[in-house]
């Protein structure tokens, strides 16, 4: 007989991220993982052996994913040309972009449609209590979100600073319609939802130039 095959660590986080992704982060522990590999429990806690850990991960993996899912905007809403392997995710240079306030706003539709396509990870990233992030001002400074802010930057010809204001204003209003939604409170439109987001990005926009003057 052929030997078995070695279960890796990374094969344990991929199959606890898929858990998480069909069924919810609180359905990924060793039983469920290792149902998932057809495996026994044994390898999957030897990589680890606090669920904790396990899901640290499983979130570390679903920040990357949902980044790349944010950055990747369809043509017809302003193309982002993007570098799809999440642990290299960059935006090209903002010359390249067609066009940066619509890939703005692409970003904003993504967020939404997020929550729609992928409501288990939506919760997990945002309403599970494992956000890396202790403060605001630690999210809007993370690593993560450089490549959004790159974006917000282009899209309205603004300072860093005052990227990172206008962004922080329209995530707070994007992130209200998305919750609203995957948690099955409110029912999604496409046109309205590009109206509003118009009118925030504007009114954020104005606001951060106002601030300036």
């Amino acid at each position: 007989m052929p030997p078995k095959a070695k279960i890796t660590k990374e094969m344990i986080i991929n199959a606890a991220f898929e858990v998480a992704r069909a069924d919810g982060a609180e359905n990924v522990n060793a039983r469920t993982v290792s149902k998932k590999l057809g495996c026994s429990t044994q390898p999957v806690m030897y990589h680890f052996a606090k669920i904790e850990d396990m899901k640290k991960a499983v979130y570390e993996r679903a920040d990357a994913f949902h980044t790349q899912y944010l950055l990747t905007v369809p043509s017809e809403e302003g193309a982002l040309p993007y570098c799809a392997e999440p642990d290299e995710a960059r935006l090209c240079e903002a010359s390249d972009i067609r066009d940066a306030r619509m890939g703005m706003l692409g970003i904003g539709l993504n967020y939404i449609r997020f929550a729609i396509e992928e409501p288990n990870l939506f919760r997990f990233l945002f309403q599970s209590g494992f956000v890396a992030e202790n403060s605001v001002s630690q999210m809007i400074d993370s690593e993560a979100l450089e490549p959004v802010i790159s974006v917000m930057q282009a899209a309205a010809a603004l300072s860093r600073e005052q990227a990172k204001k206008a962004f922080l204003m329209l995530s707070m209003f994007t992130h209200g319609y998305a919750s609203l939604i995957a948690n099955n409170a409110f029912e999604y439109g496409e046109e309205t939802m590009k109206d509003h987001l118009e009118m925030a990005f504007r009114g954020a926009v104005l606001a951060v130039q106002g601030d300036a003057e």
